[in-house]
Parts: structure tokens; C-alpha cells; sequence
């Protein structure tokens, strides 16, 4: 892996809270900072996309990713996104060949102390370099094909279906 691209569009990943995880917006992707106090041995860049809670991305903001991603050079492409409606999305990006693009994103604020952003975005630089071409989701320590998960509100994890 040359460089490993990063395309963030918000989610819980990148919230900031104001008062007891009801009003919120989506902050600065935090993504950079983690990989940097990580102290990686890749180079990598960071392009924000949009800033938004999924349940609000849309299929224009969908075909905007897809559009980003397939100009980019890079072969391998980690994308931060809100959780809810993750996998809608990697199904629009599963239209883009020769890439391997994996998916990730946090169920708690990477702001927040025992988040699992940081393990999230560690398996998801994991497999983006080890997989072949294709679109998968790293959520809870696995790799899941997008077509084969859901995530369960209840349970707040992503399951095989």
C-alpha cells in the first residue's frame, strides 16, 4: 500500500455533544489525529466529503462518495461513516471496480473516552490492506460483505443476516 486514502463523512465517529447525547453536531473527522497519535508507518490523506449523521445521507450524498472514491488514483480506500446506514452505502460503492474500499465507523464518539473508534479504524487499515479488490464493513472486530450484515439497533452491533 502506497498511500491510503481516506474518505470521511461524518457519523458518530466524528460527533461532538453538547449536553447528555441529544444535541450534537458532526465535528472536524478525527480520524487524522487518531492515526497520528497512533504513530502509523503509512502515509495516508484525509478528504472530507460531508459531514452529516447518516440516517440523513441521502442518495445524491451517496452517489458524491461513489463520485469521490472512483476519482481518486488510490487502490486502497478506508471510508469513516455513521453506522445506521453504512451498509446502503457500500452497496453504491460496490459499483466501483479495481478499488478495495473498507468501511468503518464508531458506535461511540471517538471523543469519548472507551470509544471503539480507534479499534474499528485499526481492523479497518488491517483489512483494506489485505483484501482483495471489493467493499467491506469493519464494525466490532470482524469483516463483514456488506450484502451478508445489518446492524442491530437493539443490540447496537453490527450481526450476519
Amino acid at each position: 500500500m502506497d498511500q491510503l486514502c481516506i474518505v470521511t463523512t461524518g457519523g458518530t465517529i466524528d460527533k461532538i455533544y453538547f449536553d447528555d447525547k441529544s444535541d450534537y453536531q458532526i465535528g472536524e473527522p478525527q480520524i487524522g489525529r487518531i492515526l497520528d497519535e497512533l504513530g502509523v508507518a503509512f502515509r495516508y490523506s484525509v478528504i472530507p466529503i460531508i459531514r452529516k449523521d447518516s440516517l440523513h445521507i441521502n442518495a445524491g450524498d451517496r452517489e458524491l462518495i461513489r463520485a469521490a472514491i472512483a476519482a481518486q488514483d488510490a487502490q486502497h480506500v478506508l471510508v469513516t461513516h455513521g453506522t445506521d446506514s453504512m451498509v446502503e452505502t457500500a452497496k453504491v460503492l460496490a459499483t466501483i471496480p479495481n478499488k478495495t474500499i473498507v468501511m468503518t465507523g464508531a458506535l461511540n464518539p471517538a471523543r469519548f473516552r472507551g470509544s471503539d473508534a480507534e479499534f474499528n479504524i485499526g481492523t479497518a487499515v488491517g483489512a483494506v490492506q489485505s483484501l482483495p479488490p471489493g467493499v467491506y464493513i469493519a464494525m466490532n472486530g470482524r469483516i463483514w460483505d456488506p450484502s451478508k450484515v445489518r446492524k442491530n439497533v437493539d443490540a447496537n452491533r453490527f450481526e450476519a443476516i
